[in-house]
């Protein structure tokens, strides 16, 4: 999936106009780093990661991503079980 994510920003973001190197430099992070960010690597940093995302103008597609979802919250919550507590233990 993280691939995937990736050949679809670089389609959409213009990236492929850019050189790797480029990217890299403006981004801060080595063209091994950006390399590993675009196979997905879990590896990567979250900071680099955003700071390719800053690079490209996509940062605040990201807070799209991350926006509070509330059928989102409620479906989740119906999946979740209340914990059972422990009998009382009588003194």
């Amino acid at each position: 999936m993280p691939e995937k994510f990736w050949k679809n920003l670089v389609r959409t973001s213009g990236w492929h106009d850019c050189e790797d190197e480029q990217v890299a430099e403006r981004a801060g992070i080595s063209r091994p780093t950006l390399l590993s960010i675009e196979k997905g690597s879990p590896s990567v940093s979250i900071g680099s990661f955003l700071q390719v995302l800053m690079v490209l103008g996509l940062e605040n597609d990201l807070l799209s991503v991350a926006k509070d979802d509330e059928l989102g919250r409620k479906l989740q919550d119906l999946n979740l079980t209340p914990k059972k507590r422990a009998p009382k233990i009588e003194k």
